[in-house]
């Protein structure tokens, strides 16, 4: 009894330490982000810097919150967020549903796999072109966009993990006469939803670079299409302030994956 509650004991107060380190990394990161948020204003007051290319917080945020009440800015930003949303899930699964392909047929995967390689190291934006073409100047594009980047990385990430499945665990569906559907729905999966998620962190990156890349080429609206006016027309402004929302969303996004990852650990370790 003393050994349990001793050991209880040492539980909570780890818990308790790693509660106080949490809270002390997000200070020093709130920290850090008020002084360069405050030096970058007072630069920019002070015009230590030229507004005209770096412009300040406060006339960012200014201009974003006109740009809010006037209607036109939320449309871009919903525009954005649901093509980056769907390229970002489909990217996920088609990546996912390649790598269960390819380990269920070895032949398949010695088929695949140079064709895999060359096309991972393919400048994705040179097929931004076929894809206007063959798609059309729209979404559909931009999506297509945001696969071709996200689809190969996924593929590789989770097919390396299926490999690296301890293979005794397997032997043991062998042993109980279980067919190859059960090998993978019961191990293989199972045990690589560490690396599936470690995809999922990777490609809400990626899925932002697809899209923001898809808007430049063929978009008349979304976060990509402000950032490329904005230039145009020399409102640097308005193109950091875009950056900014697509940071935003981004962290949000991240954040999304990481309260999955902590779920899915702790579901793993009861």
């Amino acid at each position: 009894m003393k050994t349990a509650a001793w050991t209880q004991h040492i539980h909570e107060q780890y818990k308790r330490q790693q509660r106080i380190r949490k809270s002390w990394v997000w200070a020093t990161q709130m920290a850090l982000l008020t002084l360069f948020f405050g030096l970058w204003e007072l630069a920019g007051q002070m015009k230590w810097v030229d507004v005209l290319l770096f412009s300040y917080p406060s006339k960012i945020s200014i201009l974003l919150w006109e740009k809010t009440l006037d209607g036109t800015l939320l449309p871009h930003i919903g525009i954005t967020v649901t093509e980056t949303i769907i390229g970002f899930l489909l990217g996920t699964l088609c990546g996912t549903a390649l790598a269960t392909l390819i380990w269920w047929s070895p032949f398949l995967a010695r088929v695949l796999d140079p064709f895999i390689v060359v096309f991972n190291s393919m400048p994705k934006v040179a097929l931004g072109p076929l894809f206007i073409v063959g798609l059309g100047p729209n979404m559909f594009s931009i999506i297509a966009m945001t696969l071709a980047i996200t689809v190969i990385i996924t593929t590789l990430v989770v097919y390396s993990a299926f490999k690296e499945v301890d293979p005794h665990y397997a032997r043991v569906i062998q042993i109980f006469h279980g067919n190859k559907a059960q090998m993978y729905r019961l191990v293989i999966l199972p045990a690589s939803f560490p690396a599936i998620i470690s995809a999922l962190k990777v490609n809400v990156g990626l899925a932002w670079i697809g899209v923001i890349v898809g808007e430049f080429l063929v978009s008349k609206d979304g976060l990509g299409y402000l950032i490329i006016y904005g230039f145009q027309v020399f409102n640097f402004t308005l193109v950091i302030g875009s950056l900014f929302i697509i940071a935003l969303v981004a962290t949000l996004m991240y954040q999304a994956v990481a309260y999955l990852e902590a779920k899915v650990s702790a579901r793993s370790q009861k």
